[in-house]
Parts: structure tokens; sequence; C-alpha cells
């Protein structure tokens, strides 16, 4: 069961819209842009056949099929989309209680929080250089071992992304972290004949 509420009037307004776009089998996907942080934007777009992630969580509806992204299913526990009705028309309303809540606290574990910044504050900005970090373990020491792939993998810059913002971000969130390294560690140079 979905923790999403989408009430009858959206699905109907949802629908008209969709009808409108001429293509067979569209949906809507729902997403959080940055979930759990305050700058949480919950967003619904058109959702072509083919346009939806592998992990998408599909609800089918009365008409059309809405895909909940992964990533941003905690954060939408709770919400309400709703299209309501005044003299100026109508408008389509999200409710989304629980955006901008982390959904990880000091008592989580230390890879559950370094995962979580990772995917809500990280990697969303790596994303449009086409790069995204993954938490490979966590050393001696509480050291985070961090897998840079995508657009960072093996670029000249990645020294001082990683230094810069993403260890910056991440220390300054989880104070017991100690250090952060790509495993891939460039200052490593034992190994870079290969």
């Amino acid at each position: 069961m979905s923790a999403i509420t989408i009430t009858d009037a959206a699905q109907d307004y949802l629908a008209d819209l969709l009808e409108k776009q001429n293509t067979p089998g569209i949906g809507i996907r729902i997403f959080i842009t940055q979930p759990g942080t305050q700058y949480a934007e919950t967003c619904i777009a058109y959702c072509k056949p083919g346009e939806e992630k592998p992990d998408d969580q599909p609800i089918g509806l009365k008409s059309f099929t809405a895909y909940i992204d992964a990533i941003s299913q905690p954060f939408l526990e709770d919400a309400l989309v709703d299209y309501a009705t005044d003299r100026m028309g109508g408008q389509l309303t999200i409710k989304a209680p629980n955006a901008k809540v982390p959904m990880v606290n000091e008592d989580s574990p230390l890879n559950e929080r370094v995962d979580y910044y990772l995917q809500t504050e990280i990697n969303p900005g790596l994303a449009s250089h086409g790069g995204m970090v993954s938490l490979v373990d966590i050393v001696d020491d509480n050291v985070a071992v961090l897998r840079f792939g995508g657009g960072c993998q093996g670029c000249g810059q990645v020294d001082l992304t990683l230094k810069d913002g993403v260890e910056r971000t991440l220390l300054e969130r989880i104070p017991e972290l100690t250090a952060v390294r790509d495993v891939t560690d460039h200052t490593n140079r034992e190994n870079a004949y290969y």
C-alpha cells in the first residue's frame, strides 16, 4: 500500500491533462528534489512509457499509472495530492509533510546517515554533471570510502570536488566522520601505474 494519497478530483484533473498529451500509456511520475532538506520540492511530471525508472513504485489509479520515485518514497509518507476548485478555477495541490524531514537521526547507523546525505544533498548536485557518488564502506576511525561514478570517474576535478564539496558536506552533517576517501584514492600514488 502506498503512503501517498491522490484524491479522485486530482486523478480526474490529471487524467484530463494526460489525455491531451495524445500519448498512449502516459502516466505521471512523482518525485521530490533534494528530499529531506529545507529545499525539498515535490514535483509531478508527465511520464511517457519507458521514462519511468526501474526502481519506481507504480501505483495503478483509475485511468493511469503514477510512478513514485524510490528515493523520494519515504518522504512522500502521508503526502496528499488534491485538486481544489475555487472562483478562479482550480489548482492541483501537493502536501508532503515529510518532504523536508530527514529520514535519519543521530542514532541511525553511520553508513545509513552517509548514504542519506549522498542521496539527498550530494548526488542531486553531481547529477547535473552526470556524476554520482555511492558509499562503499565505513572503515577504521570512521572514514567513509566513496565510489565516484558517471561523469565523476577519472575526472581530473574529482579530488577537488571530493575534498571540497562532498567531504565538507558530510563532515558538517555527520560530526563523527573523520574523513572521506575515494575508493580509487587519488592520493595513493603506489597504484598509479594502472
